[in-house]
């Protein structure tokens, strides 16, 4: 029988996460949105594109306009894309106080339904909003993580690769700490066919990718007037895909921190091993002691965050 997956918000980037899923088979999957009509409507249109494929993974689309989540029962990861979307001159902490009674709401019926799931949050502020389904959840440690170092790392490998001429197979990247303007480009563990990446590009060059990397969601927000979701869509996969096949990957997401990194009680992007189990085991590596730096000041804007979510919780009580 194959795994179900629940994606939570029907909107550009749960529609994309959805049909990588469906496409490569990986799992039949429930679209659901606020939206009456639109979430069976992209499933029934992925479903009908199975036989061009030859895909048997099934789609189906649900509302949960009413709060009805009965749909989703039983699904071995429950992917949360839905909030309010980022717009230009907007920072992901103005997303802050809306999208926590979002998050909150959904994953109180995700403890109902599907108790025993892997949840993978997408909504902005990140790592902020997968605290609180951490909290909400009362899940343990490694079955709520969040989407970032897989898509801001992509970012920067892509651009690492574009400078260098080469192919992205050859690029390895690693981006740490908050979803956000601080992230932490780590250059000690960037390199091209395994060379440093600063013995193949200059200082200055390095230090403009780097920075367009920091940029990277908010340069695609610019240009298109929404968040990004093709790559946002296709690092959510790689995550699931590392779950639902046992694969043990090394992958960078923002999770539990319980002293590893000298961070306790906070999410945060670091390098996690995900298999059967999610995450399995965070990955310490050696930071210089200028990304150790960096790293700490990140980690701090997202403990700021929380402290700012703790408020918003507490105002609400």
């Amino acid at each position: 029988m194959r795994k179900k997956v629940t994606v939570v918000g029907g909107g550009f980037v749960g529609s994309t996460t959805a049909q990588r899923i469906v496409d490569l088979e990986l799992a039949d999957v429930v679209l659901t949105d606020i939206l009456d009509g639109p979430p069976a409507g992209k499933a029934l249109d992925m479903l009908e594109s199975g036989p061009i494929t030859r895909t048997d993974s099934r789609a189906t689309g649900a509302s949960t306009a009413t709060g009805d989540y009965s749909a989703t029962a039983g699904s071995d990861i429950v992917v949360i894309t839905a909030g309010f979307p980022r717009k230009p001159g907007m920072s992901r902490d103005d997303l802050l106080k809306a999208n926590y009674d979002v998050v909150k709401a959904v994953v109180e019926q995700i403890v109902k339904h599907s108790p025993k799931c892997i949840i993978i949050v997408v909504t902005n502020p990140l790592d902020a909003m997968a605290q609180a389904a951490f909290k909400v959840s009362g899940f343990p440690k490694n079955r709520v993580l969040g989407m970032a170092g897989v898509l801001d790392s992509a970012r920067m490998s892509s651009f690492v690769a574009t400078e260098c001429k080469v192919s992205v197979e050859n690029v390895h990247s690693f981006v740490l700490g908050g979803h956000g303007d601080d992230m932490v480009p780590i250059r000690s563990y960037t390199t091209v066919a395994g060379q440093p990446i600063e013995k193949l590009i200059a200082a200055k060059r390095l230090e403009e990718i780097e920075t367009r990397t920091r940029n990277g969601g908010g340069e695609i927000v610019n240009l298109m007037k929404t968040s990004s979701y093709y790559a946002a869509g296709t690092a959510v996969y790689k995550m699931v895909e590392a779950y639902i096949l046992d694969r043990k990957q090394v992958l960078p997401c923002a999770a539990y921190l319980d002293g590893e990194y000298g961070v306790k009680g906070l999410f945060a992007g670091v390098p996690v091993v995900i298999g059967a189990g999610g995450v399995e085991r965070v990955v310490e590596i050696q930071l210089s002691a200028a990304e150790k730096t960096a790293f700490d000041s990140s980690v701090g804007h997202v403990r700021e965050l929380v402290d700012a979510m703790d408020k918003v919780i507490a105002a609400g009580n």
